[in-house]
């Protein structure tokens, strides 16, 4: 039995295709309920974040899964193989389990040290928990993960300089204009990433704050909650002119 790790990141693929493969929590289930009548997949756990695409697997035959595997995301998003295959990176034992650690600690993070993928990998573990995903090698592999990115976190100085992606880009932009207050920022996306940014531009005295989603009713409700204006997509492009800052975390 092998332990494979297939999947795209931040590293490997645009955010365009990123958003193109991007498996939402909702359909985490049936995904993996699909992959158990596959007898190559063995065990399996799916990671879909906005940076990253990734599927954890117990194989017997490491060659016949990944094409399996390919054909499966290619017809579960309606995608030609070809539009991704060249961004995919397959592990296999050793580099997949190093891999794995490297993810929960943050170290594979778009910026290092973010604290939100840790929380990330434990809900896509608990989703394959309950669908009887998992067996004793994912089991013991993900419980491994899981105390080395708290050793990670609590031994090392990566959790007193974390910052999430928002953070990053709000400290950017007091580099720039020094002072807040008083600005018209806008947010691309209504996910959890927009609404840590929304806390902290807000905390940091900006004016105005707009939100612009795909689904508009979403851009809504985050715009009521932080006293903001919801902007419908297909006009962020010229509300955006309005904007002193833009922020934008789509995909996820």
């Amino acid at each position: 039995m092998n332990i494979i790790v297939l999947g795209l990141s931040h590293k490997t693929a645009p955010i365009e295709l990123r958003e193109k493969l991007h498996i939402p929590e909702s359909e985490l289930p049936d995904i993996l309920d699909e992959l158990g009548g596959c007898e190559q997949i063995l065990e399996r756990m799916i990671l879909s974040t906005c940076n990253r695409v990734e599927m954890y697997a117990v194989v017997d035959d490491v060659e016949g899964a990944r094409r399996f595997l390919i054909e499966f995301l290619a017809d579960r998003r309606k995608l030609p193989a070809e539009i991704f295959e060249s961004s995919l990176y397959l592990l296999t034992a050793d580099q997949a389990i190093r891999h794995l650690f490297r993810v929960a600690s943050s170290l594979d993070a778009m910026v290092v040290g973010e604290p939100q993928i840790l929380g990330q990998v434990k809900a896509a573990y608990t989703v394959a928990l309950e669908r009887d995903a998992t067996g004793q090698i994912l089991n013991a592999l993900m419980d491994r993960a899981l105390r080395v990115a708290k050793r990670v976190r609590t031994e090392t100085g990566i959790a007193t300089s974390a910052v999430s992606v928002s953070t990053a880009a709000i400290e950017l932009a007091k580099k720039i204009f020094g002072d807040l207050t008083g600005r018209t920022v806008m947010l691309i996306g209504a996910g959890k990433m927009s609404e840590l940014s929304a806390k902290h531009l807000l905390a940091d005295g900006v004016g105005t704050v707009l939100v612009a989603n795909r689904h508009f009713e979403r851009a809504v409700e985050l715009a009521k909650r932080w006293g903001g204006r919801a902007v419908r997509y297909d006009f962020a492009k010229v509300e955006m002119l309005q904007a002193d800052i833009v922020i934008s975390s789509t995909g996820a």
